[in-house]
């Protein structure tokens, strides 16, 4: 599975961005889905996921309420809308799939830099 993450950039805090993860599988709502980040000299850290379906979701305590992620299978993507942002929010955003719903996952894209200023 190819993923392609895309929709970073510099936003004022309380701004909003979404970010979109397009992939190459035909067989994409096979894969569970989930959006990670990284901050300059932290350890990766998960943020959410959705299950194949899409009616299973789970988030990091960190943004609970202010981010939801979707999917559109007839589409390919995975999308994390970003409401409400802080400058701890600041990182590089990635994407991954994983044909099961739990963690770790399997396939990951690039990352998309999410730039958060005060």
């Amino acid at each position: 599975v190819q993923l392609q993450a895309s929709g970073g950039g510099l936003v004022q805090a309380g701004g909003s961005l979404r970010l979109s993860c397009a992939a190459s599988e035909r067989t994409f709502s096979n894969y569970a889905l989930g959006w990670f980040r990284q901050a300059p000299g932290k350890e990766r850290e998960f943020v959410a996921r959705v299950s194949r379906s899409g009616f299973r979701t789970e988030y990091a305590n960190s943004v609970k309420g202010r981010f939801t992620i979707s999917r559109d299978n007839a589409k390919n993507t995975v999308y994390l809308q970003m409401n409400s942002l802080k400058p701890e929010d600041t990182a590089v955003y990635y994407c991954a799939a994983d044909p099961t719903y739990e963690l770790p996952y399997t396939y990951w894209g690039q990352g998309t830099q999410v730039t958060v200023s005060s």
